[in-house]
């Protein structure tokens, strides 16, 4: 394991210091007890975390070393034989993981603006003032109909009235429901 202090580090890449003590602050360098870089596991760590859409800017700057005769003073890659440190940012996961989210936002927002996704607090709250009415409407019949079924001796003609009465109530329902769900859905 090859150590170098942080300004040996930066000279031996064609660095500046200040650049260095970035790559520190962003934990892009692994580091050992007494506070020097680890090159190989540095130079890896630092592979790994590369932004992808930058390697045009890293060719031309490595192309810029070559020219100022920077490059003799770097030493060819060494193997690499140290693991990156646990919880390391990885660029190239972090930028898929956001892409993929940023997809499905723009894919639930068009689904939305069709009408095929709707607000899960929009459909309880309409789910649950339907329940709450159609539950009043049922407790309240009989008190309407009571006095008049009572009257009533023919099974046949009970259940009749019944199932009407019933009938009525959850057309009723379901017209109420309807438009609270419209109303729900489609504050405007």
């Amino acid at each position: 394991m090859e150590l170098l202090s942080k300004s040996e580090f930066a000279a031996r890449k064609g660095w500046s210091r200040p650049y260095v003590s970035k790559l520190g602050k962003q934990g892009r360098l692994v580091l050992a007890d007494d506070g020097r870089v680890d090159v190989a596991a540095t130079e890896q760590l630092l592979q790994e975390s590369a932004d992808p859409s930058k390697a045009g800017v890293a060719e031309r700057h490595q192309r810029d070393r070559v020219q100022k005769g920077v490059t003799e003073h770097i030493e060819p890659d060494a193997p690499i034989t140290a693991s990156p440190q646990p919880g390391v940012y990885d660029f190239q996961k972090a930028r898929a993981q956001r892409e993929f989210f940023l997809a499905q936002l723009a894919e639930n927002e068009a689904r939305k603006s069709s009408g095929d996704l709707v607000e899960r607090l929009a459909v309880e709250n309409a789910a649950f003032a339907t329940g709450r009415q159609l539950r009043d409407l049922l407790l309240g019949l009989p008190k309407q109909i009571g006095p008049e079924l009572a009257a009533i001796t023919d099974p046949w003609e009970l259940e009749r009235q019944l199932i009407g009465h019933l009938r009525r109530v959850l057309d009723d329902a379901s017209r109420l429901s309807q438009a609270d769900l419209d109303q729900a859905l489609n504050p405007n």
